[in-house]
């Protein structure tokens, strides 16, 4: 299946990039006067979180960085986009015992996207020390490669849960680890994961330090806490739900005007990068073709797509070689693309922590985004569930917006 709709208005890499300097919210600068270097960490993860742009920890950073290095189980909320995988990667990568050959952490995520973004993090931040290996494996891939890469004994491993139960039940000995992760930690506890969540703990020492982050923690997760991390440190650097420096509308439109509103909309914005969601697998393709038609480049993905290919899709994206995507909700979770600059809910999504991860795609890391809801006669009782639940300001789009708001 080929991915890709193009034609004329194909982008260089360069146009499709966030310009320099954009401003950064209260979201990851409210922090206190201290850096990096007053966790102790090692000189070559210092250098390479200087490489990185990294000068001050965000206040998840803030708070959860000496937790872990504690040893206290954590469990921590934070917004979207405020730098939740650098602050467990940070203190994990710095524990390692670069001497010792066998699995010592393991990070768990829901998609095998998020598995492979988590895993690029994870290598840029070690990248100067050379014995220290981070292994990604995921479904949808080749079961025998994984089971060779592990031969070389990394000291990490990135993993959607699935995959790794099929592997502990084969090569993988995780009787030595001493962390283990749950990014994305409401889904990962939810019904769908349960079963291999409770087994990769079962396979785990018992005095494995363990590390929830999540922007949600629903009623039902509570019984696990209980039950697996009575005394974990809970830290919570949300006031509210959404990020400040989100912009939030709506359009109140009929379903046969949803392309002519979008059209409208891509006249009239000042893009960086844009991703567009849908509800099902059949929209994404559907709204995909007439994008095509309107004269404008896209590339789509979704679930069935696969995973070789939806791979391609997420690292051109992430380089910046086109602007448009248009997907369902695989990529509302953790990815962590900083010249989104706009949202678009082609769609309207059916609960609102769709909708907060959503949004979250744009106004990464403290930058400003846009997020632009259509809503129809159909939605609009879901619509008002959503704003009333996140306490958020959405309002009617007005006939121009400033471009100062998200740019």
């Amino acid at each position: 299946m080929d991915t890709s709709l193009t034609n004329k208005t194909n982008l260089s890499r360069n146009e499709a990039r966030p310009g320099e300097g954009r401003a950064q919210t209260k979201d990851v600068t409210a922090t206190s006067d201290g850096t990096f270097h007053d966790y102790g960490l090692n000189k070559q993860i210092l250098l390479s979180l200087a490489e990185m742009g990294y000068e001050y920890p965000s206040p998840i950073q803030a708070e959860s960085i000496p937790a872990v290095f504690a040893g206290q189980d954590v469990i921590a909320r934070a917004k979207n986009g405020t730098g939740k995988t650098a602050a467990f990667a940070i203190p994990i990568l710095s524990r390692i015992d670069t001497a010792a050959k066998h699995i010592q952490a393991v990070i768990l995520t829901p998609t095998r996207e998020l598995a492979l973004q988590t895993g690029h993090v994870c290598r840029k931040i070690c990248a100067k020390i050379p014995e220290l290996k981070v292994v990604v494996t995921t479904g949808g891939t080749d079961l025998k490669d994984d089971i060779f890469r592990l031969t070389h004994h990394p000291q990490v491993v990135v993993a959607t849960p699935g995959r790794l139960c099929d592997l502990a039940k084969k090569v993988v000995n995780l009787a030595k680890c001493r962390q283990i992760v749950l990014d994305e930690a409401d889904k990962l506890l939810s019904d769908f994961f349960a079963p291999s969540i409770t087994s990769l703990f079962e396979a785990v020492p018992a005095a494995c330090q363990k590390l929830l982050y999540s922007a949600t923690f629903p009623a039902f997760v509570k019984g696990f806490i209980q039950r697996e991390m009575p005394t974990a440190k809970q830290l919570n650097t949300m006031n509210e739900l959404t990020l400040h420096g989100i912009t939030q509308y709506y359009v109140y439109v009929e379903e046969d005007q949803k392309i002519s509103c979008l059209n409208t909309l891509f006249a009239g914005l000042k893009i960086n990068q844009a991703i567009i969601f849908c509800n099902s697998t059949k929209r994404v393709e559907f709204l995909a073709r007439q994008i095509t038609r309107l004269g404008y480049s896209c590339f789509y993905t979704h679930a069935k797509i696969p995973q070789t290919e939806r791979n391609k899709v997420f690292h051109d994206f992430r380089a910046g070689k086109f602007r448009t995507l248009v997907c369902s909700d695989l990529f509302t979770r953790g990815i962590d693309v900083q010249a989104v600059n706009v949202v678009i809910n082609f769609d309207f999504p059916y609960r609102t922590d769709t909708y907060l991860h959503r949004i979250g795609r744009s106004g990464r890391f403290g930058q400003l985004g846009l997020a632009i809801s259509m809503v129809t006669d159909r939605e609009i009782d879901v619509f008002r569930q959503v704003s009333r639940e996140t306490d958020s300001v959405i309002d009617p789009i007005p006939p121009a917006i400033d471009t100062g708001l998200y740019t």
